[in-house]
């Protein structure tokens, strides 16, 4: 009986513990919703839908039936091989859909001021923030490294969310390769200090299989600027490195140089595997970098908005 007792107490106390972070990780979740549809109502007040690419009707997969699937959707024969039911999905389809990851790795969580949002709390919001304009737009939406499928609906933010809460700290700087379907876009959100060869081979892997996207960087203003002054010690965030220099300042313009670089390394990157790629400090409004990002997506919608007689997004978010 006293064993019992103990193995019931110990399964209160990881069940008391799990509610503990799940009501942490949620405890966010309202306002970070809220400040998303802010922000993208705000940029989707001057554009207009994405383009849409016709690739075609081949097979691409077979996807377990979701509330929201008409019936007319459903592969009977397929679904009588086994006790679930399937929907089949053709390439054009899965075209329609972006696949989007937010970099949780360390150097993410970094601030110089109390007054600016983390690099990470401005990429988790600007990653809903796009997700809510596709989603009005009709685009189907999903994370790359979660198995839940693209998916529309209102309900999609939501999970969304809560799926990029648990990933708070991830230890990867780089995103998963996820074997995408031809032609489908995505959407990568990071700082992008990492080495440039294993991006470039995540990257290649995903443009050989005819695979679009936009890398956004977001930098804090602290790491464009390098401000600091006199004797400082300098730690590593992913990394248990510590530099210390008498004259922080002899170091910014080679610094400056060395991120320019970097930077334009990125740039040609991007273009060389036919995506495309923008920057954003956490000092500046996010609805300036949604914009750019779902001009980016859509092809057009830049062009849209500063042609004559057209509204124009104001994002004073």
């Amino acid at each position: 009986m006293a064993l019992a007792r103990t193995k019931n107490l110990k399964s209160g106390s990881r069940a008391a513990a799990n509610r503990r972070r799940a009501e942490k990780l949620a405890a966010p979740l309202p306002p970070l919703m809220v400040e998303a549809e802010r922000v993208a109502s705000t940029v989707a007040q001057g554009i207009h839908g994405r383009r849409r690419i016709g690739v075609g009707e081949s097979f691409w997969q077979y996807r377990h039936h979701r509330p929201e699937d008409p019936a007319s959707a459903i592969d009977w024969r397929q679904s009588a091989k086994t006790d679930h039911l399937y929907v089949r999905e053709n390439e054009w389809e899965a075209a329609e859909s972006v696949w989007l990851w937010r970099d949780a790795s360390h150097s993410m969580h970094y601030a110089s001021d109390e007054t600016l949002p983390t690099k990470y709390d401005r990429a988790t919001l600007l990653t809903l923030a796009v997700s809510i304009l596709l989603l009005r737009g009709g685009e189907r939406v999903a994370l790359l490294g979660r198995s839940a499928a693209p998916a529309a609906g209102r309900l999609v933010i939501r999970r969304l969310a809560v799926d990029l809460a648990q990933d708070e700290a991830a230890p990867s700087s780089l995103p998963p390769q996820d074997l995408l379907p031809r032609f489908a876009q995505s959407v990568l959100i990071s700082d992008f200090l990492c080495p440039l060869e294993p991006l470039e081979t995540t990257l290649s892997n995903f443009a050989e299989r005819g695979v679009r996207g936009h890398l956004l960087q977001i930098l804090d203003p602290a790491e464009e600027e390098l401000p600091f002054e006199g004797r400082t010690k300098f730690e590593g965030v992913e990394e248990p490195s510590q530099l210390t220099v008498g004259r922080a300042e002899a170091l910014r313009a080679p610094y400056k140089q060395r991120l320019a670089a970097h930077r334009a390394a990125l740039q040609r990157m991007a273009q060389a595997l036919g995506w495309t790629f923008s920057t954003h400090r956490t000092d500046h409004k996010a609805g300036l970098a949604l914009l750019a990002l779902y001009g980016a997506l859509s092809g057009d919608a830049l062009s849209q908005m500063s042609a004559p007689g057209r509204a124009r997004a104001n994002p004073s978010c």
